[in-house]
């Protein structure tokens, strides 16, 4: 069992990228994913998260209006699109899966990380001129 991410990259200000997490070994019909990010020497912070079945989302106020989060569930993925990224974006970004369909809300937090049941390695994001 594993979730993975990928997408990260360098871009400009401005510009937008869209990460993926794949999950194997479960189904994200029963799990539910959120986004961290972590920038070295600060706390991580959850960006982004969505309940397993009808996938009612949260979204960080830093990056609202800007991220927008969505399932594929032919592919068992979830993607978190970042668009007008700004410097500030720039961090490790993390998926997690989380079993269950009420635990993504506005309680939802960074301090959830340990709570999640199946943690990815990372890709980096860099927003630079």
């Amino acid at each position: 069992i594993q979730v993975a991410e990928s997408g990260g990259g360098l871009v400009q200000p401005g510009g937008s990228l869209r990460l993926s997490c794949v999950a194997s070994g479960i189904s994200l019909d029963y799990y539910g994913i959120g986004w961290f990010r972590q920038v070295p020497g600060k706390g991580r912070e959850g960006v982004s998260c969505m309940n397993a079945g009808d996938g009612a989302s949260y979204y960080a106020d830093s990056v609202k209006g800007r991220f927008s989060i969505s399932k594929d569930k032919a592919k068992n993925t979830v993607h978190l699109q970042l668009d007008d990224l700004k410097p500030e974006d720039t961090a490790e970004y993390y998926c997690a899966a989380r079993f269950g369909f009420v635990w993504c809300d506005s309680n939802w937090s960074g301090n959830s990380w340990p709570g999640m049941d199946y943690r990815g390695k990372g890709t980096p994001v860099t927003v630079a001129s």
